[in-house]
This record gives C-alpha cells, structure tokens and sequence, in this order.
C-alpha cells in the first residue's frame, strides 16, 4: 500500500469572528479528517495540522491516500429458503433483491451459503474497487462546511455572481486542495480549488502560490508574513507579552488570548502607558475597560497592583511603533475617562438610595422585579443567619443592598462587576467590612473551582441568594432539562453543596429548601417542587462525589439515603470506602441486601417489638444478643459523628448474621414467630444502615 502524501484544504475569506475562529477551525480540521478515516483514506497515525488566522481556515494531513484500497464486500441477501423454491430455483423475492442491486447477472447458484445461528442465509461477496481522493474529499468537505458551529450565517454573492447565492459565516473568496503537489480539484462556496493562497494584508501580496501541501506553512510564514497556525501564534504572543512586561506580571486571561489570536496574522507587542491619575479608579473596572473595549494586557506588580503601563498585540511589525503606540494610548484615555466618570457619578449617590430604582428592574415575568427578589434573599437569609453563626442585623444589611449596584452606570457598562462595585460604593457610604464583602461575594461561586465566600455574613447571603434562585425557578417549572439551563441552576445548585459541603454548615438541606419557599409564599404563587428541587440537588451532590473519586456504589450508598445534613457527607462517604475493604464487608452488604428485600416484600407484618419469649436457643438467640450490643454502640458512634467507627462496628455482626441464615427460617409458618423475626431484621437493619445503605455496596464489596 502506497504510504500517501499530505493532504492540504484551505478557505481563504474576509475577516471571520474572532471570538468563535479557533472554535470553527477545530471543527473544519476534525469534520474532514473524520471522514477520510472513515473512508479509509488515512488512518489514526496520520497526523492533522490545524490552522486558522482572521482570512482562513485551514487543515493538513499526513499520509492520505490517492486512491482508497479495495475492501472485501459481504452482503447479507435472504434466508436460502426464501431465495429459492421446493424445485431450487431462485424466486421473485431473490431475483427482485438482485436487480435493485445492479447484480442481475451474479448467477444464484453460486452465491454463497452461511449459517447465522438461526437459518442457512445466502451472502453475496465481493471486492469493491477504492475509490479516488475527490470523490471522498468533496464529501468531506462538503459535510464539514455544513456542520462548522457558525454563530451567525451570512448570505453573500459567490465569484462572479450578483445574488446573494452563498451562505457562510464570512464570505469566502478562495480555495485550495492539493495532494502532494498535485491540485485536488474540489468545488466548496460556489469556489473552484487551486493553490492560490493570500499573505498578510499589508506586508505582503495578496497572491501567493502554494507548491506543496507540506510547504503551506513555512510559504506563508516566508512570503505572506503570516503565522497560520493558531497555537504557534498564540505561543508567540505570550513569549513577546512576557518578554514586553520587563518586571512586571502580565494579566493574560485564555479567552483574551484566543481572542487577540484570531485578531492578527503576524503579531507584534507593543508597550504604552497612561496617566496615574486613573489608578483611583478601581482596578477590576480599568482591567475590564483595557481587556474588553481595547483587547489590550495590564500589567500588575508582584502583589497584584495594577500599573500604568499596558500590552498591545498589533497586527503590523515596524522598527518604530511610536505612532501605533500614541494612537492606542490616545483611545485608551478616552476609555479610561469614561470608566472614571462613571466612577465618580456612582458614588455621588448611596447604594441604599438606588433600591427603589430595582422595582423597575425585571427579574422574572412571573417572579417580579429585583426589589422583589432583595425582599426574598433578605427573608431567606435571616431566617438561616442563626444556624450559621452569622450577625443578622449585617445579613439583613447585606442582602438589603447586595443588588443594588445593578442600577449602577458601572454595572451597566460592565456586567461582569456586579458585586464588585457594589463592595466598593458599600465601603465609600460607610458601610461595614463583613457587608460590603457579602455584597461582592454573595455572587460566589460563580463557576467550577472558584472561592467560596468568606466569613459567615457573605456565607449566608450567598445561600439565601442561590435558594431563592432554585425555589423560584423550580416553583414556576423551569428546571433544567437536558443541556440546557438558561438560568444557571446547575451552578447554583452546586455552589449551594460546596458551601455546606466544604464549609461544614450544619444545616439541614429540606430546611433550606422550606425557607426558600416561605419567602415566596406571600409574592408569588409557586407549585410545591420541594420534592424535584430536593431530588435535583441529590443529583448534583451524586457528580460530586463521584468527581472526588468515588465509586458509583459508594455514593448511592449515601446518596439513596437522601441525606438531611450534607456537611456530615464526607464523613459517612470516607466511612463507606473504608468499610468496603474490610473483609466481611462482601457478607454484611449481601445479608443487608437479603434484610431489606424480605422487609420489603413482609409488608407490615413485623412485630412492634422483638418478643424475647419467642426468640429460641441457638443462632437466633446469639443474633439477637448481638443486635443488642450493637445498636448502642452504633448510635455512640453516630451521635459522635464518628461514622467510620460505626461501620467497622458492624464487623463483629457477620456470624451471628451469617449462621442466623443458615439455620433460621424467617418466613415461618407460625404468624406470630414470622412477626418476631421480621423485627429482629428490623432492628439488625436499623444498626446497619444508620450511616448508609450498605446493600448498595454488595458489588464494590465482592470486587
């Protein structure tokens, strides 16, 4: 088999949407690579070059065929004694499959004849010719332009065309298809292949000739001035960020990395400065003003201070940039000006004399305004502050204010410091430390792996602020449903178990979800989902644990058990691991899965209480002495939080357990000594089972 050459298909187009142009490009390079595997023109060792800058789209690939190998064909036809007569002769049936086949003249005597465990069946056998690389690569092609992830179509007029004839994200003005050295002649976009390609748009030609899929990269590095390859292009602007930053840190976030990526084909860092007298201004605001409306990099010093100084990434390399740089300061003190003057204008009025303005504010159609929800969080959160040790008065103070900077001119102009600006307006009109960091934090957290808030103030506003949400949300049947959750539910439901999880409040999660409900109770008619909301916070909690490494059994062990306390959680989950090594833990899971399915199926037939009378010498006797000395020691353990000693507890229990089933007949013909020995169970369950539903480990246990 020939060993192939590399594959080159390039898009060359008008300036694609940065924000989604490393998105599409993975999508073009996997969707054509995909389907010339399938097609079995290349194989998993070839190798997939991705590229992409403003102007194109682009892929490579080693080692493609030209012509696709020839495969074996077998083709399951009929059953034999449907494809011929009592006489053998072939019938209708068969002749019929063959004709719509195109093998009208495959002579059915000679097909061959195989047995698929239920009846003889004929098979028609062949060997398909490969087929050449245009046919696959225009279907590749083709499927992979149908489904890039464009955010938005535009419609445009294709070459030579006066109607908007042409659908795709940016219009598209040339192609180019080689194999080897050789053109493919596809067609995509209304666009013939060839291997013309486009260099940088000011430093060089427009025009530029590829001659070989393997010279596409350093042809366009050489003479179109261009980096193409995206991850080679964004290593490069890191390296001249750091090198550009002298000793101070470069703020570099991945999203605006990416983003200044797609802007530039051959980047440049250039350093300017600004007046220091902007430094007043909060530095999350200035960040965002540089990172936002000029794509630009701050600079911070060692303890996280901002700096007059910023990074820009031009798209032009020049021995003197002066003229550059001064243009981008010019614009950036006019931003600058505008985040100050929003600043000042802000503190000019208390953020408590803003509330009324939330009224007019919309949260929900069916949940009110913001001033509504404040009234809630503030219901929520004092009705919980006691069991989280916090100052009520400072959590009514808190929630009361903690959206007020919604109204705010910065809030309006950046959303992203919701929270934020309202801790810094809190501190300039007087309030206290403990509230003005409830109001910046009581949005945490905000996303997988972000801090928790601090202290227990911000703590308990944070929890009244994400009950409200899920309460509301749930009450007026807007729950997530498969992958989509607009209201960010799922985060909120994890964020409400982090806090109790990681921060071991000891509350009881149905009494959170009741408080929740009782601050609607007079504003909004809710139907009751205490149930699905309970139910859909288990289910997170389930992700959860089984993130941090447990095992599926292991947390429905827990789980199933619909736990009230979700900060004794990694307790019982630690103790449920540790049991599941020891070794009678296989015969205790087994013998507890055997209790609670004959408990289940007795119904109500079990004795109020063990009568000792009834109980007989021998295995029964020595089982119900060691559910007495087991059920105190377990409770010990348990009102101790010490969960692990419990279970390990439970190890002295596997021989009476064991020898009972051997040598007891539960379901006994007499009522009342069936009754006596279902209440025994009961209790032996009970001992069992008060950290964990150790049936569910029965598999765990036996690996």
């Amino acid at each position: 088999m020939s060993a192939g050459a590399t594959l080159l298909v390039e898009l060359v187009c008008e300036e694609l949407p940065p924000k989604a142009l490393k998105r599409l490009s993975e999508a073009f390079a996997d969707a054509i690579a995909a389907a010339l595997r399938a097609r079995d023109f290349a194989s998993e060792a070839s190798v997939v070059g991705v590229y992409a800058t403003p102007r194109r789209l682009a892929m490579t690939m080693t080692h493609v065929l030209a012509i696709a190998p020839d495969k074996a064909v077998k083709e399951k036809l009929l059953p034999v004694s449907v494809a011929f007569d009592a006489k053998g002769k072939p019938t209708q049936a068969l002749l019929g499959k063959l004709r719509a086949r195109q093998l009208a003249h495959v002579d059915p005597a000679k097909l061959p004849r195989e047995h698929d465990g239920k009846a003889e069946v004929l098979y028609y056998a062949d060997v398909a010719k490969g087929g050449p690389l245009v046919n696959a690569l225009q279907t590749a092609l083709d499927e992979a332009i149908e489904r890039l992830p464009i955010p938005k179509v535009m419609s445009y007029a294709g070459a030579g065309g006066y109607y908007n004839d042409q659908k795709f994200v940016r219009p598209a003005r040339a192609l180019v298809a080689l194999h080897g050295n050789v053109i493919v002649p596809v067609t995509a976009l209304g666009l013939h292949a060839g291997r013309t390609s486009t260099g940088h748009r000011f430093l060089a030609r427009d025009a530029i000739d590829i001659a070989s899929a393997e010279a596409y990269e350093p042809t366009l590095e050489a003479e179109g001035k261009v980096t193409p390859g995206f991850a080679k292009r964004r290593r490069d602007i890191v390296a001249a960020l750091e090198r550009s930053s002298e000793q101070w840190r470069v703020i570099m976030p991945d999203a605006l990395l990416d983003e200044v990526t797609a802007l530039v084909e051959s980047p440049a860092v250039y350093a300017g400065t600004f007046d220091r007298a902007f430094l007043d201004v909060p530095q999350e605001c200035l960040i965002l003003t540089m990172q936002q409306n000029q794509k630009y990099f701050a600079l911070a010093d060692g303890a996280g201070k901002l700096r007059h100084r910023f990074l820009l990434v031009s798209n032009l390399r020049t021995d003197d940039p002066a003229v550059i740089v001064h243009g981008n300061e010019r614009v950036l003190r006019a931003r600058l000006a505008d985040a100050k003057f929003f600043y000042d204008q802000d503190r000019a009025q208390r953020l408590e004399a803003r509330l009324p303005k939330l009224a007019s504010v919309v949260y929900h159609n069916k949940l009110g305004s913001q001033l509504d929800r404040v009234a809630r969080v503030r219901t929520i959160a004092t009705a919980i502050a006691a069991k989280t040790g916090a100052d009520a008065k400072q959590v009514d103070r808190a929630a009361t204010l903690a959206k007020a900077d919604l109204v705010t001119d910065m809030v309006g102009e950046f959303p992203e410091l919701q929270g934020t600006m309202g801790r810094y307006y809190a501190l300039h009109d007087g309030e206290t430390a403990a509230v003005a960091d409830a109001i910046a934090q009581h949005y945490w957290p905000r996303f997988a792996g972000d801090a928790l808030p601090q202290g227990p103030v911000a703590t308990t506003v944070a929890l009244a602020d994400k009950i409200e949400a899920l309460v509301g949300m749930f009450g007026i049947g807007n729950a997530p449903t498969g992958d989509k959750d607009p209201f960010g539910l799922r985060r909120a439901a994890l964020g409400v178990l982090r806090m109790l999880l990681e921060g071991g409040l000891a509350l009881r999660l149905d009494e959170l979800i009741d408080s929740g409900f009782a601050a609607f109770a007079h504003s909004c008619a809710l139907q009751d989902a205490r149930h699905d909301l309970h139910t859909f916070l288990l289910e997170r909690l389930r992700g959860t644990l089984r993130e941090q490494g447990y095992s599926a059994n292991q947390v429905e062990a827990v789980v199933s058990m619909r736990p009230a306390r979700i900060d004794q959680v990694p307790g019982q989950m630690h103790a449920v691991k540790t049991f599941a090594t020891l070794p009678e833990a296989e015969s205790l899971a087994a013998a507890n899965k055997r209790i609670i399915n004959i408990l289940r199926k007795s119904g109500n037939e079990a004795a109020v209480a063990v009568d000792r009378s009834l109980i007989a010498v021998g295995a029964e006797k020595d089982l119900y002495a060691a559910v007495q000395s087991l059920l105190p020691v377990v409770h010990g353990h348990v009102g101790r939080g010490d969960y692990t000693e419990a279970l390990r507890a439970l190890a002295s229990a596997r021989g009476p357990v064991d020898r009972f089933f051997d040598d007891v007949m539960v379901m006994a013909d007499d009522p009342a000594l069936r009754a006596n020995r279902l209440a025994l169970l009961r209790g032996l369950a009970e001992a069992m089972n008060q950290v964990a539903d150790i049936s569910k480990l029965a598999s765990d246990a036996a690996r």
